[in-house]
């Protein structure tokens, strides 16, 4: 993956809100389905295939977050594309439980989507990877890169779930005032996991959709349709548990093993996480690059594709 210069602890001039809608029918990036069978439940990858630019053995694998999966990556392939980046061979997994996955019986930890990670990787013949996270998926690629310095080059962080969501785990009450709408979730996903579906599909059937996606967009009335339908059905109780668990007293001091380039980029208004998050990962990784974008929330690949490809240095800025 091409890298950039570092653009630091600032904000991005705006290029355009949410320019992009989810791409479904992978063959328009020029991606394959292929279905992989792990030791941790069946996975569903869009990849593009081996060979050509997109090189054989090395490839950009990008983990979506809770309430995501593959198509989450689409708008940021897609400014990359309109930005002539390069992104060596993207992998996109659907981890087990999210997307076209089945959902796993337990639900996956840390530990095991990593592991899922590496069999995929191992499937498809890729032997060494930059890996994008976002949210969820950014804690597991953190995770992967001080637990498996051998496969990972680089680390591209966005919107990472990871110090504040960390300690609104361990400590719910501390959470509910750092991060009430992550606590709050969780708590109401923990009480209720099948009615609480329930209620939010049918809340969105009868045109409640912006209103419920609206606390994790800066601007949800500027969001693509295609974006909210996608985040409303991906928010799958089981999955959301079995991933924020992992944060309990999870010592992210090993992040300070990471040796490859760290690049992270997080949103202003993001409810998920805050500011100081970033620069608690600069603290613990010292030499991680980290950005901070204003007028953006959660979702920050989809908010601000533009500004998150050159804060995570695949452009010139």
């Amino acid at each position: 993956m091409r890298r950039g210069r570092a653009t630091g602890v600032a904000a991005s001039p705006p290029i355009g809100y949410a320019p992009f809608g989810l791409v479904t029918d992978p063959a328009r990036l020029d991606l394959v389905r292929e279905t992989v069978v792990t030791s941790h439940g069946t996975t569903v990858v869009h990849h593009a295939p081996p060979g050509g630019r997109s090189g054989r053995h090395r490839a950009t694998v990008m983990l979506h977050g809770a309430a995501g999966s593959w198509t989450t990556w689409t708008p940021l392939l897609l400014a990359a594309r309109e930005a002539a980046a390069v992104v060596t061979r993207p992998v996109l997994i659907d981890l087990p439980g999210w997307g076209d996955s089945p959902e796993p019986d337990p639900g996956l930890d840390v530990a095991s989507a990593a592991a899922v990670v590496v069999e995929v990787a191992e499937v498809l013949g890729v032997t060494e990877f930059d890996l994008v996270g976002h949210s969820m998926g950014a804690f597991i690629a953190l995770h992967l890169a001080a637990t498996r310095p051998d496969l990972v080059l680089s680390v591209s962080v966005v919107s990472a779930t990871s110090f504040s969501a960390i300690d609104a785990v361990s400590h719910p009450v501390r959470g509910l005032v750092a991060l009430p709408a992550f606590t709050l979730l969780r708590a109401g996903f923990g009480l209720l996991p099948r009615a609480s579906v329930r209620l939010l599909r049918g809340a969105a059937r009868i045109g409640l959709l912006r209103p419920l996606s609206s606390p994790v967009f800066r601007h949800v009335e500027r969001v693509p349709r295609s974006v909210l339908e996608a985040f409303v059905a991906e928010l799958r109780p089981r999955g959301f548990l079995a991933a924020s668990r992992s944060g309990r007293d999870y010592d992210a001091t090993r992040w300070r093993g990471i040796d490859c380039d760290v690049a992270a980029v997080g949103g202003a208004d993001d409810v998920f996480a805050r500011p100081s998050d970033l620069d608690r990962l600069s603290t613990v990784v010292r030499h991680a690059r980290t950005t901070l974008l204003d007028d953006c929330g959660h979702f920050a690949h989809v908010e601000r594709p533009h500004e998150t490809l050159r804060a995570l240095g695949w452009v010139e800025g």
